[in-house]
């Protein structure tokens, strides 16, 4: 099955709705920092996006020290981003 890249005009979209995240340096992907109150905040974030990510089966790569969670998306198979990243962004903004 083959995915589709979002086009140009579809990312330039994504990033000017979602201010918050950030084109990375090589426009493969976008990228966001989460801060909590404390840890058991950020897991419990963690925990949600996790459910939602094996239920899109698209799964983020992210980091994570006490507070502060940074999210990385990005589409392997379309060797940048897809539909599969913004429904993702939509999915971790309705946690919000």
């Amino acid at each position: 099955m083959s995915i589709a890249e979002l086009t140009d005009a579809e990312r330039e979209a994504l990033l000017a709705a979602n201010p918050d995240w950030t084109l990375s340096r090589d426009g493969k992907a976008i990228e966001r920092t989460f801060k909590f109150g404390d840890f058991n905040e950020a897991w419990g974030f963690m925990n949600r996006v996790a459910l939602i990510a094996e239920k899109h089966d698209h799964h983020p790569e992210w980091f994570n020290v006490y507070n502060r969670v940074e999210i990385t998306l990005t589409t392997h198979d379309a060797d940048g981003l897809s539909q599969r990243d913004v429904d993702m962004v939509a999915a971790i903004a309705a946690l919000l």
